[in-house]
């Protein structure tokens, strides 16, 4: 279906650069809606940046009536300082975001979370994309898509100290990470981008679940 408007929140993180990208060079969009707190400095013909509060989301509820949703949004509790500040931008705003786009009409809302989501886990980053989730599983779309990456490859703008000594492992020793390890292994960020593009353009009503090894076999 060609002449789909899309939207995304979280276009300047790892995984969201890339997705914009793909979503501006695809020939199933017109249009793009960004929601920023800051300018992204992209100038192209399709893209339509908006630059909003996420406190007060509902007051650009205009903008939310597209096809297709795409939300990369999440930091870090060193950026956020607090977990009530991360669980703010990690669950709230998506949240939001995914019940505006509901309430006027959008069909799909792809989201990325985490491997190890899970409500009940004792470890606060993985019971709070736990949470998200079954936020997001109560809120009407045709299509909701649940994007589970296992540690993420590419260049962000902030150190990350955990991450990098990860990546160094699997690029050293991939070999550890095959048979029942494979969920585990490293993913780049883009790979996660291009499966989120490619599953948008199917298809696959109701909810869908994408593991990290679903991710790579559809974007890698």
């Amino acid at each position: 279906m060609a002449g789909k408007t899309a939207l995304i929140a979280g276009a300047t993180g790892l995984i969201g650069k890339e997705l914009l990208q793909f979503l501006l060079s695809a020939s199933e969009y017109d249009k793009v809606i960004a929601i920023v707190r800051r300018s992204i400095g992209i100038d192209h013909p399709k893209l339509d940046e908006r630059m909003v509060d996420f406190d007060h989301l509902d007051q650009y509820s205009e903008i939310f009536a597209v096809d297709d949703v795409f939300c990369c949004l999440g930091t870090t509790i060193k950026k956020a300082k607090t977990k009530d500040a991360m669980w703010k931008i990690d669950v709230d705003y998506p949240v939001t975001i995914a019940k505006l786009a509901s309430s006027k009409g959008a069909r799909k809302f792809l989201l990325v979370s985490s491997m190890n989501a899970d409500p009940d886990s004792p470890i606060f980053y993985s019971k709070m994309k736990g949470k998200l989730e079954e936020e997001i599983k109560q809120i009407p779309f045709e299509t909701t898509a649940i994007f589970r990456p296992s540690l993420l490859l590419g260049e962000r703008d902030e150190f990350r100290l955990g991450e990098r000594a990860a990546a160094a492992i699997f690029t050293k020793m991939p070999f550890l990470f095959g048979g029942p390890f494979k969920k585990y292994k490293a993913i780049e960020g883009r790979t996660v981008a291009s499966a989120m593009y490619q599953v948008a353009q199917k298809d696959t009503a109701g909810l869908n679940l994408y593991p990290s090894e679903k991710i790579q076999e559809i974007g890698g």
